[in-house]
């Protein structure tokens, strides 16, 4: 009675496990709001599934030495990364690029909505300097620790958007010092050779805080916030070609693709019964459980799609068909000694594990060095297939041994599971 009501209680347990997956699978299902924490669950499809824009800039590193150009690069890409990464981008293109005597970076950026911010956002420089009245530089973007977006009341109801500014010590410091010695006098905020706001000094400011305002609007005040968070590029940066990337997809060819990766899984559902009777079935129904699980991870992490990705999951489900091939056909060999029947389900899992352990854990240890070193594609292809092994396993081990279970428990279905 015990072990019944385990059963069940697990197989109450794979339920509820399917119906939230079912629910972030819905195209235009809930989203998960808690707190300040929003994740909006969508696929979010790669630059070949549907295209975007690729950007070229050419960086001027006539200022800096032949030894520090490669590191000025790096550096330059790292910042365009976190700019990127504000946009809400997701798996941009960006790495170093030659053209004949000049270096420079390319940027690529599937689904972006508004080019124009882009770009805006990407090829400034967002130097960042406090001058006094005098010229005297008292402060720069290198004593910033965080910026951030704010509102100030503007009377009528109204309010203006600003951005904070938070010094680290060493700018609390020399902000106490240019605030003590320039009382009564202007302190020029300066962004990129461009005058933002020129306050004047009211008194000593010891908390290391300050506020740009001016004529922002809010997208305005957002990008520069944005720009002063991810740094200031450390070599200028001109943008040389802007060209719109095709899907090397069309949405024909896609859903064919679509329909003929979902034929090859539903033959193989088809032989699976065909030759296993009940037992393929339950692992149908359990390959079922299986994709609505793997695309609500897709989605809740979320992992962008590409057609190496694609393809990373397609030989997952081959991999999650394979594990039950194992299981049963160890069942098979159990019954075929005169076993009980519970028994040999139990034994053929039992067999089946160390085969199936040593193969996914191979999968999984070179996933991981594919995510690590690889790039782009190669990277979209280990994640996808990473996701789709453990879940296989998960899906193999234990929501087809708890149908096994289930079914070896009724005595008019029982017969129907002999292999």
């Amino acid at each position: 009675m015990i072990k019944k009501y385990g059963i069940l209680i697990n197989l109450v347990f794979i339920l509820v496990v399917l119906v939230i997956a079912i629910l972030i699978d819905i195209p235009k299902g809930p989203n998960l709001r808690i707190g300040s924490f929003f994740r909006e669950f969508k696929i979010h499809r790669g630059l070949d599934l549907q295209g975007g824009t690729s950007l070229l800039y050419i960086a001027d590193l006539s200022k800096i030495s032949e030894k520090e150009r490669s590191q000025a690069i790096e550096g330059a890409i790292d910042i365009i990364r976190k700019r990127v990464d504000g946009l809400g981008v997701t798996e941009p293109v960006i790495q170093a690029t030659s053209i004949g005597d000049k270096q420079g970076i390319i940027v690529e950026l599937p689904g972006i909505q508004n080019v124009e911010e882009a770009i805006k956002l990407l090829g400034e420089t967002a130097q960042l300097k406090f001058i006094t009245e005098n010229g005297q530089e008292v402060l720069t973007g290198k004593e910033l620790r965080r910026a951030s977006l704010a509102f100030s009341p503007a009377g009528g109801g109204q309010s203006l958007p600003e951005v904070n500014l938070e010094f680290n010590d060493e700018g609390r410091e020399k902000f106490a010092t240019a605030t003590k010695e320039n009382l009564g006098k202007r302190i020029i905020v300066i962004l990129d050779n461009q005058i933002i706001t020129a306050p004047v000094v009211q008194s000593v400011i010891t908390d290391g805080r300050a506020r740009i305002t001016g004529n922002f609007t809010v997208e305005e005040a957002r990008k520069l916030t944005l720009q002063l968070n991810s740094g200031a590029l450390p070599v200028p940066l001109t943008l040389a070609e802007q060209r719109n990337i095709g899907a090397t997809l069309g949405d024909k060819p896609l859903k064919e693709s679509a329909i003929a990766g979902l034929l090859g899984i539903l033959l193989v559902m088809l032989f699976m019964v065909i030759h296993y009777k009940l037992p393929g079935l339950l692992a149908n129904i359990a390959l079922v459980i299986y994709t609505a699980i793997v695309l609500a991870l897709f989605k809740f992490i979320p992992v962008t799609l590409t057609l190496a990705g694609v393809a990373g999951f397609i030989l997952s489900v081959g991999m999650a068909v394979d594990a039950n091939i194992l299981i049963f056909e160890r069942m098979r060999e159990e019954l075929r000694k005169g076993k009980i029947l519970t028994v040999a389900i139990e034994d053929g899992f039992r067999r089946a594990w160390s085969s199936i352990r040593d193969s996914n854990v191979s999968s999984i240890i070179t996933c991981l060095i594919l995510i690590w070193f690889g790039s782009g594609s190669v990277r979209g292809f280990a994640v996808t297939l990473l996701i789709g092994i453990l879940v296989s396993m998960f899906s193999a081990i234990y929501v087809s041994r708890v149908f096994l279970r289930l079914a070896a428990k009724n005595n008019k279905v029982a017969n129907l599971l002999r292999i």
